[in-house]
Order: structure tokens, then sequence, then C-alpha cells
């Protein structure tokens, strides 16, 4: 096929998916209904569900669809996938682009571009073992005719066929698009933003926070509110697969058992980033990303796994884990570094306003004390050689926080900082898998930050599927002990299915938990804008997950003042 040809399949079928998007959904949605709905077996609930997914794939959105701030942004074509073929080398019976494109690690000279070439992406990617030259532009434009880079990248067998180009010679602080071409046609065309020039005057920056996308848990209507924000980052904060096989009664399935060879985990990652409507929040904005538990073992802690494998077999799946997730997430080549073979901890900067620092929680991590689970303090929980971070990245962030002379310190991680006391009256039950687990790190980083008073300290985490607000203090339980930051715990995207607004426990936790200001139990994410003076956070909520298209809403809005730890309803 000729790719002048190409060019207008892309065109012709992006119209058409744009034309049929709201039809097509809704009657495999009315056909999945009627087929759950009655006493039809196993097979036939997979069937159901599978058409509404292959509906999604059809009505993926056109250019015409994303509007932020009354600006049109490019949007995901449809990508014709079958009947072409490349014109010399190399032929793709179906879309290589299947998985999407991405961006991140935004720096002030460039940013990070990424895909992965797998025209058969839930059996193996269904690429050759050979090498493959890809091309990428990055352009001024979103009719991609103003070039201000390019190149040509090599996706390796090795790796996954993934690619990572670490663009640079761009200019701090503006929107720039790209996209990636192999012979037989282009992807489609992504969106991402540069960082402000470092110490550079930023009066404003907005950014999401989200963690914990289950695939059997629902449908990812988050991102699709999501993706219509005014954004300049969206920060992932782990578990951005689950290593489980399928489980009944799900509102969609796994596509294996619990994975732990390269292909099992390439797969998984397949499956998830198949999805429409997380590739439209990885094209239009640039992401940061870090990990948490599943998307190697749930609740490992360093080597030690959750369940019997011995150290040899769980050594090897954690690197297998590590690099396949290092394939799919744009990320720089400096990551691969350590014993692991990948080091994810690392900074970003956004000029003179905010200070971001991703930390690992798990790597790094002793294992939790007590024998895990929900339990009182303990004298193993309370021993000060725990470690929740490693005493090498301990020393970095703090050094980090030290030097940094940005407005905002912005420090994501993964599990919850402050206690939440599970158990009304004078008992205490805390969980272990969280900072309480590691009462001595805790109580180092509290009090640094009492003592040294970097500027405006702000703690985002994830992990936990609800929503909260806490004080920071390095006394908890002590009226008189000061404010010394802030913590948002952001909601799952999916983990947990529907939720509630609150719990029959709600109000007595909160009565146990005077730090604990905000306590919510849907789906969802987590908006934040910054200027110098004010930092605002909206939870906002989807009405429910096992329902396709729900509306959003914000639940609650917190604000943070400059120089004054705490936050406080808007």
């Amino acid at each position: 096929m000729a790719k002048q040809n190409f060019a207008e399949k892309v065109g012709q079928a992006a119209e058409l998916a744009r034309l049929t998007r709201k039809t097509s959904l809704k009657n495999a949605e009315q056909e999945a209904l009627s087929d759950s709905g009655v006493a039809a077996s196993q097979l036939t609930r997979k069937t159901s569900l599978k058409k509404v997914e292959q509906a999604r794939q059809l009505a993926l959105p056109s250019r015409r669809d994303f509007l932020i701030g009354g600006a049109a942004l490019t949007g995901l074509a449809l990508f014709p996938t079958a009947g072409w073929t490349k014109s010399d080398a190399m032929s793709f019976a179906d879309n290589p682009f299947s998985l999407g494109i991405a961006s991140g690690e935004p720096w002030p000279n460039g940013v990070v571009l990424w895909t992965r070439l797998a025209p058969k992406p839930l059996e193996g990617g269904g690429m050759p073992a050979k090498d493959v030259p890809v091309k990428w532009e990055v352009a001024a434009d979103d009719k991609m005719q103003k070039v201000v880079a390019k190149g040509t990248a090599i996706a390796k067998p090795e790796w996954g066929h993934s690619v990572h180009v670490e663009v640079t010679g761009l200019k701090p602080a503006r929107w720039y698009w790209y996209r990636f071409t192999v012979d037989a046609g282009s992807s489609p065309i992504g969106r991402t933003k540069t960082a402000p020039a470092a110490g550079a005057k930023n009066d404003r920056m907005n950014f999401a926070f989200v963690s914990c996308q289950h695939y059997e848990h629902g449908y990812y209507t988050a991102y699709k509110h999501l993706a219509a924000e005014d954004l300049d980052l969206v920060a992932h904060l782990g578990d951005y697969i689950y290593e489980y096989g399928p489980a009944a009664d799900r509102t969609r399935k796994h596509n294996s058992a619990e994975i732990k060879t390269v292909d099992d985990y390439r797969n998984r990652y397949a499956l998830y980033k198949g999805d429409a409507l997380l590739q439209q929040a990885h094209a239009n904005f640039p992401w940061a990303v870090v990990w948490d538990d599943h998307e190697v073992d749930n609740n490992y802690a360093g080597l030690v796994p959750e369940d019997k494998q011995t150290l040899e077999e769980f050594t090897k799946r954690q690197k297998i884990a590590y690099q396949v997730y290092y394939e799919h997430m744009p990320l720089r080549r400096s990551v691969l570094r350590g014993a692991s073979g990948v080091e994810i901890y690392r900074g970003l900067n956004f000029g003179n306003l905010a200070n971001f620092y991703m930390l690992d929680t798990r790597q790094y991590r002793s294992d939790q004390p007590c024998g895990d689970g929900g339990k009182p303090a303990c004298p193993e929980s309370l021993d000060p050689k725990q470690t929740i971070m490693g005493s090498a990245q301990e020393r970095w962030l703090m050094s980090g926080l030290r030097q940094s002379k940005a407005r905002w310190n912005v420090i994501a991680q993964q599990v919850m900082v402050a206690p939440a006391d599970a158990v009304a009256g004078a008992e205490q039950r805390f969980s272990m898998d969280q900072w309480n687990g590691y009462h001595a790190a805790r109580q180092r980083f509290l009090e640094f930050l009492r003592d040294s008073k970097p500027s405006n300290p702000v703690v985002l985490t994830g992990d936990i599927h609800t929503n909260w607000v806490h004080d920071l203090k390095p006394e908890f339980y002590k009226e008189s002990s000061p404010v010394v930051a802030t913590e948002f715990v952001g909601t799952s995207i999916t983990s947990g299915g529907d939720g509630s607004d609150v719990r029959p426990t709600t109000a007595s936790m909160l009565s146990e938990n005077p730090h604990i200001k905000f306590f919510n139990a849907q789906r969802g994410y987590v908006r934040c804008s910054l200027t110098p003076d004010r930092w605002q956070t909206d939870y906002k909520v989807v009405a429910a997950v096992t329902k396709p298209d729900e509306p959003v809403s914000i639940r609650a809005s917190f604000v943070v003042e400059n120089g004054k730890p705490g936050a406080k309803r808007a």
C-alpha cells in the first residue's frame, strides 16, 4: 500500500469512527447486558464483554473530539487493522501501534516519547526477532507541518520492540505534537509539553495524579474525563497493572493465570494498554510514573515475595517485571541501573514553582513487620533499622528537599504516611504495609520536615483505593504537635469496583484520627492546581466503574496556602 493511500484510509476510518461511535458502543453494551442478564454460560459472558471492548476500540475519538480550553486537541486516529503491508522489508497484517503512544519525563529541553510495536499485542507482540527502524517526528503544530525534531529509533526484540526516544533541543514550557512512523504508515498524533527552564518564573501548573487501575474491576471512565482536563502533567503512583489470574463475575477479564514470565508480563501490559481511554490520556499529556507492588507481586518488600517463592525464583521474577515495566513506560534510559536493572526514584523540576520527588517505596524496603496485615504497633515496627525507602533514597530525598528553591515540594509515592487507627477506643491497629510499619523511618522524615523547613512539602499517595486528606505531624495523636506537611491520598481508577461515598466505619475512624480531614471511597482521580500563593486539590469521582461512560463530579476541594502547612476546605 502506498503511504498516500494509507493516510487517506486512516482519515476515512477516523471519520467513520466518529460518526458511528455512539451507535456501535450502545449496541454492543445492550447486547452484553442482555447476555449477562440471563443464566448464560461463562463463554457467553466473555463474548459479550469482548464485544463491548471491540466497540470501544472501533470508537476511538477523532481529533475533533478533544477540546481543552476551547482549543482543538489531537486525538487518537483509528488505525486500520488489516489489509495493508509495507512497501519494502517488513509487513504488518495488523496495527503495530495497537498499544498507543505516550510521552513523559518533561525537561526544559525535551521529553521522552514512547511506543511499542505490537501487531499481535496479546500474543507476545507478534513481531519478528529482529531490529526494526521506527521514525519519529516532533512538531510545533497539531498537523505536524512545522517539524522541529526528527530521527530514527531502533525497536529491539530484547526490549519487546519498545521505543524510548529522548528528544532534546526543544523550547521550555511549550506544547509539542509527535508521532511515529513505520514503512506502512504512522501512529496517532500525541501531544506533550516541556517543563519550564530551571528556576524560571512559573505562575501556574495543573496536574493530576492517579493509581490502581485493576482491569477486571471496571472501565477506565476516569481517564475519559481526565483526558478532557487542562493539565501539564499526569503522575501515576503505581499499580498500573495487576498480576493476578482471572476471577469470576468481574466486569472485564484478565488474559492469563498469574503472570511470571516475560511473555506473561508483556501480554498483561498489552491488555491494559489496549484500552482506548487509557491510550487517550497518555496521548494528551506527558506522564511521570512510578510503580507500587502489583507491577511485580502483591505486597512484596524488597526481595521478599507475598507467597512461597524461593529467593532465586523471586529475584528472577522481579527483574523480569522491572524490565517489562520499563518497556511499557515513557522513562529515560538513566533508570536502567542498579542490581535489579531499574532504579526508578528521581526528580522533576517545573521552574521556580514545583519540584517533584518520585519515590520507590517497594524495591528497597524491609519486610513488613509483625507478619504484615493490620496490627498494633509492635517492637519490629518500631525498630530503627526498618526502612521503607532504603538509606540511599532517603538521603537523596532529604538532600533534594534541603537544597530546593521551589515554592512547592511534591513528594509522590505509594503508601499512606499518616496513621489511620482502624479500631474505636483505646486499642489501636494500623496497616503494617504502610509507613506505620516503618515508624523510625517516618519519624526521621517528619522531624526532618519540622527542623529543615523545606518550602511547602506536599505528599501525594496512592495504593489504598480511597480518598483522604491528612495533616502530617511528628506526633499525630498529640494536639500540640505542629503540622509540617499535607498528604493528599488519591483513590483508584477502578480497583475495588464502584465504591461508595462513605463506609459504616467512617465516622468512628475520623473521630479516632483527628489529623484525618477527609475520607471518601469512590473511584476517580485527583486534580491539583498550583500558583505561588495557593495549592488547590479537587477530588474528582465517577458515579460507577462497572458501567461505562458514567459522569464525573467534584466530591471535595481542599486548599493549602503558601507557608501554612495543612489543608482547609476550599
